[in-house]
């Protein structure tokens, strides 16, 4: 029996999975990563590569042990990680980027993580170039890309220390380190480094924005020079090499596919399940390659991304893409998102003055807080005798952009509001405030949603993944908000790394094989889509007449809250001058 092995780095984890032909899961080991934050100045989020690949050979090992699975039965190996920008020298050592006298030097910490905020300066010296790779980012760039943090080390870094490095994006990082082949992943470097499609990296940019080093050596420290790249799950080298086998117990020269992003390793996890209802009603059966384009995946954990196919280029304001072959050679996909969701509802969770109520609460009852929640906005429903928890929060408004907004006003500088308070600290404040966090997060959605479906989109459903996909009352809040089915994976925490053994498979079945043409390869990946993903449960929209006019009302009052913020913003900046 052949067998797969998936890799997703997320944000505060490292996850691996063994995973059968048929998509069954045969063991897991999940392992937290390290962090690191500096105490004044919020903006930084570092991480190590080192830490990281500690976590996911130990993670690879268990599930070998645990499963008594033979290395040799192991015929393929994929990864996923957040789109992260990773340091190296040229020989694949870490290089620290923490600033101050280590940047540039040696070091553990070399990794900015994606919610690291520190290059808002270079980003907004690329977005006034006008250049044609803002094009391709939805008319933005957003300093979560990996350009502006390589901009932002150059203007830090000694210019010696510079011309010593090494850019990757972490999904491309893992594959080197597994392979210590270097070739990029077309999914990196068109979706996070700029790389425009069917033209690649673009001199003229480089140079208008002082990183015209970065040409030089035949762009040998971004990689993909000449259009060389690989499209998902392509072979990767010669597999893995002697040390990588040693540290994760599989065997030398093992296939390891070109890697994804996480959000679209969610994506090849999902939109290819069939469906059920909850009752366990067939909804829908195996689909065919064509309706992934109506399907859109939203990965959701600390942040949302919204990734959606199509078979011509689409351009959205404050939409990142259209980007050609991240996944399927010959396809578009645009990309949305939302920097804080879980993030977020920990926030407003942990910082409400009775939040250790509610873990005692919790603890006394036995129950997850987020259950616990949930009990005591039914009774405060049945105390006002409404009929709905929308009406129950009907007075209070939250705008969610905390952390800034990535989708699709594409505005770092938007932040949260909250309308409606009162003098009310306890538990049931705590709950009506949890109710309208999940409720922004689903407007702000439907704001995606509607926005990608204006401009040419033709998304009918939500296939979700992450974290919040176990929150059924914040799914059904989504189908309602959103007014289309949404559609839940059967593991929820498990359907991203299935996207990373996709490719394990996809690139032991390619191995060795003849250059495959465009349409070959679409079906054959489509096919390990469709014979992995197990088939999800589906939550239909079932909003009263009277909810849909308050969710309308609310997404009507959601709108103009932007609109306030930016007039509110510019006369403070008037009043400023």
């Amino acid at each position: 029996m052949s067998y797969y092995i998936g890799v997703d780095v997320g944000t505060g984890s490292a996850r691996a999975s063994l995973v059968k032909q048929d998509g069954t899961t045969v063991a897991s080991c999940t392992k937290d990563t390290l962090t690191f934050r500096d105490s004044e100045d919020h903006r930084i989020f570092e991480q190590s590569t080192n830490n990281i690949w500690e976590a996911i050979s130990t993670c690879v090992k268990t599930c070998l042990a645990e499963s008594k699975v033979p290395p040799s039965a192991v015929k393929g190996l994929g990864f996923d990680a957040t789109c992260s920008l990773a340091v190296s020298d040229l020989q694949g050592e870490p290089i620290a980027v923490t600033k101050g006298d280590a940047l540039g030097k040696p070091g553990d910490r070399n990794v900015i993580l994606w919610a690291d905020h520190r290059a808002e300066k270079e980003a907004d010296l690329i977005n006034s170039t006008g250049s044609i790779v803002l094009d391709y980012v939805g008319g933005t760039m957003s300093l979560e890309m990996e350009i502006p943090k390589v901009l932002w080390l150059k203007n830090h870094m000694d210019p010696s220390r510079f011309s010593n490095c090494q850019f990757f994006d972490l999904p491309d990082f893992l594959t080197y380190r597994a392979t210590a082949d270097n070739t990029r992943s077309c999914c990196s470097v068109t979706c996070k480094c700029s790389f425009v499609p069917k033209s690649g990296w673009q001199p003229e940019f480089f140079k208008t924005i002082g990183l015209e080093q970065l040409i030089h050596n035949d762009y040998s420290q971004l990689g993909a020079a000449n259009m060389n790249v690989l499209t998902a799950g392509m072979p990767v080298g010669d597999g893995l090499s002697k040390r990588a086998a040693e540290e994760f117990g599989l065997l030398e020269g093992t296939p390891v596919g070109s890697g994804l992003i996480d959000a679209y390793a969610g994506w090849l996890g999902t939109v290819a399940a069939s469906s059920k209802t909850r009752e366990g009603k067939v909804t829908s059966e195996l689909p065919g390659f064509e309706e992934s384009g109506h399907r859109l995946a939203a990965v959701a954990g600390t942040s949302t991304c919204h990734i959606v196919q199509s078979p011509q280029d689409v351009f959205v304001d404050g939409v990142w893409g259209p980007y050609k072959d991240p996944v399927f050679r010959g396809w578009w996909m645009n990309e949305g998102g939302q920097s804080s969701t879980g993030q977020l509802i920990d926030f407003m969770l942990t910082t409400h003055a009775a939040y250790p109520r509610l873990v005692e609460e919790g603890k006394k009852q036995g129950k997850n807080i987020h259950v616990v929640l949930q009990d005591l906005l039914e009774e405060l429903k049945a105390r006002e005798k409404v009929d709905s928890l929308t009406e129950l929060t009907k007075d209070l408004h939250l705008y969610p952009d905390l952390h800034g907004n990535r989708s699709p006003i594409a505005d770092p500088r938007m932040r949260g509001s909250l309308v409606g308070i009162t003098l009310d600290a306890g538990l049931h404040d705590l709950a009506r405030k949890y109710n309208v966090t999940l409720e922004a997060i689903a407007l702000q959605t439907r704001h995606i949603v509607d926005e990608m479906n204006r401009k040419g989109h033709k998304i009918d459903s939500i296939y979700m993944s992450g974290g919040q996909a176990k929150n059924i009352p914040m799914m059904q809040l989504f189908a309602d908000t959103c007014g289309m089915p949404v559609v839940l994976p059967f593991d929820h925490a498990g359907a991203v790394v299935l996207g990373a053994a996709m490719l394990g498979r996809f690139a032991s079945e390619a191995q060795g094989k003849k250059a495959m043409e465009e349409k070959e390869q679409g079906e054959a990946l489509w096919k390990i889509m469709v014979e992995m993903t197990p088939p999800g449960t589906m939550i239909l929209p079932a909003a009263s007449p009277k909810v849909k006019r308050l969710l309308e009302a609310k997404y009507k009052i959601f709108r103009e809250s932007i609109d306030i913020q930016k007039r509110w913003r510019k006369e403070i900046e008037e009043a400023c001058k």
